[in-house]
């Protein structure tokens, strides 16, 4: 990335500071209201005496910079680019210190995130979708078109496609063509991509044959391949390769300087790395790209146990960074307590809140062992208690699925271990 572009992300970054902290931003101090963000920060208020109220979200700093760093590591070694998931966080913030952290741009899933990443100056977008809007293909038209050092590339996957995103750009007069890739499906039944190699064929003469699109590669998204096991995905994956390998002795790409290879979600980027390894020089330099995004603040349920690193430790590993805080207000029974935090504060769409900390009225820690979410309201947790908790106490509740974790808050403390609060995340969905 060009020096150019970190400091003109670093500066629109730095801008955040300046938003005022109100009534929009949930578990923030009620007498920090009117003050703005970066003065909030500068402050170091701890986490669980400088007036924050429950529930908060907070994010671990060590945690954070850890995963930042794992991944950083990993995708070095094994040779891989890394356009790293954005619609987890959709935090312009991590872009910044992901894209520091040496990724080679951001991912995406719809126009409007790509919005988002563009106002923050993010310099290449690879879009994990079709784009057949019309309003959307000529927004990003005019955003090509003024900014000859912007990349972006994104899938197709089907004939009709290319000819709505063809018509759409004409009528745009976009002057620069779209770079593309064809997106193989992961078989009958998986999500979206093309199904069979000979219609993958037919997608890149439709693309060829449009004067707006250029035809850069092949992807795809390994983790729908239906019932995935180590071997079909890797199967799947010397699919891909082979068909990246077809379309270059074809000489598909004869006009590009540079070969898009992608794949890679949060479960399998270790057979993405063994399998782009075994490909073959092309005609042209091969852009290896991996996907990742879950791993930026990882979980403590689904991501932890799918996560590759239990395949390979030796490669490292990623640590749980989220945190949601919240106080017991009720406790009727024995054996039953009740949270103040719920559906709206909580990712609960793979596994409900994990309980591991708690913090009682004096300001000692202990393990939360015996005690269980055993299910969400609103904006209450039911807890079933085997040991005891009292009303006004603080538990710490591990989070599953960080794309349903990120979105329910928009303003994150960033907690160092002791509490001190260092920093505030802002999301963008």
């Amino acid at each position: 990335m060009a020096v150019e572009a970190a400091e003109a992300i670093e500066d629109a970054v730095a801008r955040l500071a300046d938003e005022v902290v109100d009534h929009r931003f949930k578990g923030l101090p009620p007498d920090a209201a009117g003050t703005t963000v970066g003065a909030l920060a500068a402050e170091r208020r701890n986490l669980f005496t400088g007036g924050f109220t429950t529930p908060v979200l907070a994010l671990s700093a060590e945690r954070l910079e850890h995963n930042l760093a794992a991944m950083e590591t990993y995708t070095t070694r094994h040779g891989l680019a890394f356009a790293p998931h954005g619609k987890t966080p959709m935090a312009p913030q991590l872009f910044a210190r992901q894209l520091a952290h040496g990724a080679w741009g951001t991912t995406l899933a719809v126009p409007h995130q790509v919005r988002v990443a563009r106002a923050f100056g993010v310099p290449r977008i690879f879009l994990a979708n079709e784009l057949v809007d019309a309003a959307a293909l000529r927004w990003l038209a005019g955003e090509l078109d003024a900014d000859p050092d912007f990349r972006f590339v994104c899938y197709v996957d089907s004939v009709p496609g290319v000819t709505l995103m063809d018509e759409a750009l004409r009528a745009a007069g976009a002057s620069r063509p779209v770079d593309v890739v064809v997106e193989l499906g992961a078989g009958d039944g998986a999500r979206t991509g093309v199904r069979t190699e000979a219609e993958c064929a037919a997608v890149a003469d439709a693309v060829a044959a449009a004067g707006t699109l250029r035809l850069v590669g092949v992807a795809g998204y390994e983790g729908e391949v239906p019932g995935a096991t180590l071997e079909a995905v890797t199967s799947w994956l010397r699919r891909l390769t082979a068909l990246a390998v077809a379309f270059d002795e074809a000489g598909r790409f004869a006009d590009v300087d540079e070969i898009v290879l992608s794949a890679g979600g949060s479960a399998w980027f270790d057979a993405v790395a063994t399998v782009f390894a075994e490909l073959p020089p092309l005609s042209s330099p091969v852009l290896k790209l991996l996907r990742s995004g879950a791993y930026v603040s990882h979980d403590d349920g689904h991501y932890r146990e799918i996560t590759p690193f239990n395949r390979v430790p030796g490669e490292g590993g990623l640590q749980p960074a989220f945190t949601l805080w919240a106080q017991v207000v009720s406790r009727p029974e024995p054996d039953q307590a009740f949270l103040n935090a719920g559906k709206r504060d909580a990712a609960y769409d793979l596994h409900l809140p994990m309980p591991h900390t708690v913090r009682d009225r004096a300001g000692e820690f202990r393990d939360a062992k015996g005690i269980t979410v055993t299910g969400l309201s609103d904006q209450h947790a039911w807890l079933r208690t085997e040991s005891p908790v009292e009303v006004g106490e603080w538990v710490g509740l591990g989070l599953s699925h960080p794309c349903t974790i990120f979105d329910k808050w928009q303003l994150i403390p960033v907690a160092e271990a002791d509490g001190t609060v260092t920093d505030y995340v802002r999301t963008f969905f």
